[in-house]
């Protein structure tokens, strides 16, 4: 590796761009979108189309967006700000708010900004303060709805002018930048942040990490949205995995009681048998809704795009989890399945032990 691309300090040569703010949430189990384009001004967000973009690439079903007046936002290194913010609702209950804000200052400016932007609860919060008068409004379009305090996911993504590719040769300012990390960072750290890359052409270059992108490139909006579907999709996949943690504790408290009860009344596993079923209905069907809403398979530009920045955040580890989970519930409805036909044949078995019985008295009264 080049000398400079190690270098520790980021020259002050001015960097202009737009940072851009995901925070997503979850605020219940469905939305009607239908119903919510009636309650708020909004509009049905389709995939953004560009040479490299494939038809078959879209939404199915489209989100709603729904476009937010200005914010003010106070940001290190820039003051007061408004930003341009934006909703986006899926039809899966997860929600989207994007903050966009314009910048033009010095690039080691840019890496403590980073810096200073890590402790992202005053914009969680922030975001969930502009959100709730439309959540309000939206209510009578979700279904169970909750929105719950402690379940979020932010992400930040610095979108460079192409004049600001050269600056991001210098690796350890671009790992300072996706790691929100200001203070120096070891040889070791900056290249595994900067290990994964991607570029179109020799004017624009994508550096994703867990917390945090570099976009180097002018019209990249369906760039932008894969990077933020992919966001909203891990908030969801921990939604999940949570609930199915949740569920299945739930359920082995259902089960526990009917393997110590030795009398065969079959009634007694109506109720945890329709719990773990529907609990297996709906974690399926969330789980197939998170997952396939943007199908991007292939190697065209958008699909390796997604594919980099869900290895950074391990979605396919979440998958693994989710669907080891779902068997677990699959394997608790068949053992309480196969105790409730146990049960059952028990019972009846004697029900005609007891009329033979009946009938053998009944012959000696006679």
């Amino acid at each position: 590796m080049p000398d400079e691309t190690v270098a520790t300090s980021a020259p002050n040569s001015p960097v202009r761009g737009i940072l851009h703010i995901y925070v997503a949430f979850d605020w219940g189990d469905e939305v009607d979108l239908e119903q919510a384009r009636k309650l708020v001004p909004g509009s049905y967000q389709a995939l953004p189309r560009r040479k490299r973009t494939p038809p078959s690439f879209s939404y199915r079903p489209p989100p709603l967006h729904v476009p937010l007046g200005p914010t003010r936002l106070d940001m290190p290194e820039l003051g007061a700000v408004d930003a341009t913010t934006g909703v986006t609702i899926f039809d899966f209950a997860a929600v989207s708010i994007a903050f966009r804000v314009t910048f033009s200052m010095p690039a080691d400016g840019l890496v403590r900004l980073a810096g200073a932007v890590a402790e992202a609860s005053p914009l969680v919060q922030l975001a969930r303060s502009v959100l709730l008068a439309l959540h309000q409004q939206l209510l009578p379009a979700i279904r169970d709805p909750i929105w719950q305090d402690d379940l979020s996911e932010e992400y930040f993504v610095f979108q460079l002018e192409p004049e600001s590719l050269q600056q991001t040769k210098n690796a350890a300012w671009t790992a300072g930048l996706v790691r929100l990390e200001a203070d120096p960072l070891a040889t070791e750290e900056i290249a595994e942040a900067t290990r994964l890359r991607l570029s179109y052409s020799p004017e624009d270059l994508l550096v994703p990490d867990w917390t945090a992108a570099v976009l180097v490139d002018r019209e990249c909006d369906e760039t932008l949205q894969v990077i933020e579907f992919a966001n909203l999709q891990l908030l969801e996949f921990r939604h999940i995995d949570n609930r199915l943690d949740a569920s299945l504790a739930q359920a082995w408290r259902v089960i526990q009681p009917l393997t110590r009860r030795t009398l065969p009344f079959w009634r007694m596993f109506d109720r945890p048998l329709r719990v773990i079923g529907e609990l297996k209905i709906e974690a399926n069907d969330l789980f197939e809704r998170a997952g396939n809403v943007l199908k991007l398979v292939g190697d065209p530009y958008l699909a390796r795009v997604y594919r980099l920045v869900a290895s950074r955040f391990h979605v396919e580890t979440w998958e693994e989890s989710i669907r080891r989970k779902l068997e677990v519930v699959e394997g608790v409805y068949g053992v309480v399945s196969d105790q409730a036909r146990d049960f059952r044949m028990e019972f009846l078995e004697l029900i005609v032990i007891v009329l033979i019985l009946v009938e053998v008295l009944l012959a000696f009264v006679r």
